[in-house]
């Protein structure tokens, strides 16, 4: 392999040293709210190894063989085959298969009610809870030790994921909620866009409906603010304010993730703008093989483009959260900055 892994240090061929307890950063929202932008920013922190969206890893990682953040086939790119060696003695199709079974149980959106309890109901549901975890744990682990670096970010998103994991052992986990204005986020999701890691010319990533895409957004929203009263390590970040400030937050979450103060030595050209270097990314949006000098800037094309009646259905679906989170007043007045 020929590029270069973005995290800090560089991963090599030799294993780094064994991590004690590895911080997971995870990344968790809904998507199109800006969380692979801001995984790529992080990522050029010293000490982070950002690793994609985790809980796609079995599926087009590992069976569909699809492209990772360094330009290689997952079954080409020697990080990986060192991350595989290291937590399972290689990468396994059976592993991968069992994995997708036990998330189709344990890890659904369905299931964070009763992943909220202090216990898990019924002998078989806890144990394949805690087989799950285990190697998603080992993973975390397996991931900081190839790499050298103390804090592992997954962009994954999914609120049942981060409940699934809150608790393990031999991680710590930390938690950024990722916000954005719900109708930003409901105009991306109408959007096509294709997947250049699949390999397929007209593979397009997942779209919802404007009201399907409220729902959700309004679902994991409550679900991360019920993880943080839970007692997880949780910081609540607008990607508005983070684009507007970039160079500031990104010192604010490097300190939330337990990192010395690296906000001048991060890859930031200015205040707004990012040189980024090839990582080892295995699922997340086009964003992700983006390398080079990026320019930070608020998206509000929504605004113009999507259409009067979508706005107002969003708006009225999403208007409680709309205000806890300052994007309009309670008066129904202007929008709040």
């Amino acid at each position: 392999m020929t590029t270069r892994s973005a995290h800090r240090p560089a991963a090599s061929v030799d294993a780094g040293p064994r991590a004690s307890v590895p911080t997971v950063l995870f990344l968790g929202g809904l998507g199109r709210s800006g969380t692979t932008v801001l995984e790529r920013v992080l990522g050029e922190l010293p000490g982070t190894c950002s690793a994609g969206e985790l809980v796609h890893l079995w599926q087009r990682s590992v069976l569909d063989d699809e492209t990772c953040g360094c330009g290689e086939p997952f079954s080409r790119c020697r990080f990986w085959a060192q991350v595989g060696d290291r937590a399972f003695g290689g990468w396994d199709r059976s592993l991968a298969e069992r994995m997708l079974e036990l998330r189709s149980r344990v890890d659904r959106t369905r299931h964070v009610p009763l992943l909220a309890l202090p216990r898990l109901p019924g002998r078989r549901r806890r144990a394949e809870h805690a087989e799950y975890v285990d190697v998603c744990t080992r993973l975390y682990r397996a991931i900081a030790e190839v790499s050298g670096c103390p804090v592992v970010i997954d962009s994954s998103k999914h609120s049942s994921l981060a409940f699934c994991v809150r608790r393990a052992p031999g991680i710590d986990l930390r938690v950024v909620h990722v916000v954005r204005d719900s109708r930003g986020v409901a105009y991306s999701w109408t959007k096509e866009v294709l997947r250049p890691e699949s390999g397929a010319a007209e593979d397009l990533m997942h779209r919802y409906s404007p009201a399907g895409s409220s729902a959700l957004w309004i679902g994991h929203n409550l679900f991360f603010a019920l993880l943080a009263r839970l007692g997880t390590r949780t910081r609540l970040l607008r990607y508005e304010d983070f684009v507007a400030e970039p160079r500031r937050r990104t010192g604010e979450l490097a300190e939330f993730a337990g990192l010395p103060d690296t906000q001048e030595v991060t890859a930031f050209v200015d205040d707004s703008t990012v040189s980024l270097t090839p990582s080892h990314t295995v699922a997340g949006n086009p964003v992700r093989f983006r390398n080079g000098p990026m320019t930070l800037r608020r998206d509000d094309a929504w605004r113009e483009r999507l259409p009067r009646r979508r706005r107002a259905l969003v708006g009225l679906m999403t208007f409680p959260l709309l205000v806890r989170y300052g994007y309009v007043r309670p008066s129904g007045g202007r929008r709040a900055r």
